[in-house]
């Protein structure tokens, strides 16, 4: 990837849809599964769903603010790679919240290279994906389709790992013969 990148501090993400106010105008915590189920804490751990709800208080246009949405967004978009995860969210409805599928619209920039070169998993991507789509998100109730999804992941994962290996291996050797025969 050619061109200059920015640092993290002035990465943000695009426009947000404004988020739910309070009485007075304040903000409120956004109705993510993370503050509604104490089983988040096992899925992001204690101290990123601490971020979230930091970052949820300080969504503001200021640097600062953006850098906690960007962290927010991020954790968020790669837990969409956890099949159980989408599973949990179709089972309690989120999935059929307008609302929330627009946002899972609006989270596409993180497939642009500027962004998406911040994940961990990338698998993620493909789920997000997916999840444009009304039939697989109500696929997503069934625990089966989860189970499956997962089974998938893990058998691509093994492949992967075994296949990158052997080219690795190979590469290796072409380049040990490479340094014989030059010399």
């Amino acid at each position: 990837m050619g061109g200059a990148t920015r640092p993290l501090a002035k990465l943000c993400p695009p426009p947000h849809p404004t988020l739910p106010r309070g009485r007075k105008g304040t903000l409120r915590l956004p109705d993510l599964p993370c503050f509604s189920d104490p089983g988040c804490v096992g899925l992001l751990g204690t101290e990123e769903c601490l971020l979230v709800m930091a970052a949820a208080v300080a969504m503001e246009t200021d640097d600062a603010g953006n850098r906690l949405r960007f962290q927010l967004e991020l954790e968020f978009v790669q837990c969409l790679a956890n099949p159980n995860y989408l599973n949990f969210l179709a089972q309690r409805g989120y999935f059929k919240d307008k609302a929330f599928v627009n946002y899972l619209k609006y989270l596409l920039y993180w497939k642009e290279p500027e962004y998406a070169k911040y994940l961990k998993y990338p698998q993620c991507l493909h789920m997000l994906e997916l999840l444009q789509y009304e039939h697989f998100r109500k696929e997503l109730v069934n625990a089966q389709c989860a189970k499956f999804i997962d089974e998938q992941q893990i058998l691509h994962w093994q492949h992967y790992s075994r296949k990158r290996m052997r080219l690795q291996q190979a590469l290796a050797e072409q380049q040990q013969q490479n340094n014989t025969s030059g010399k």
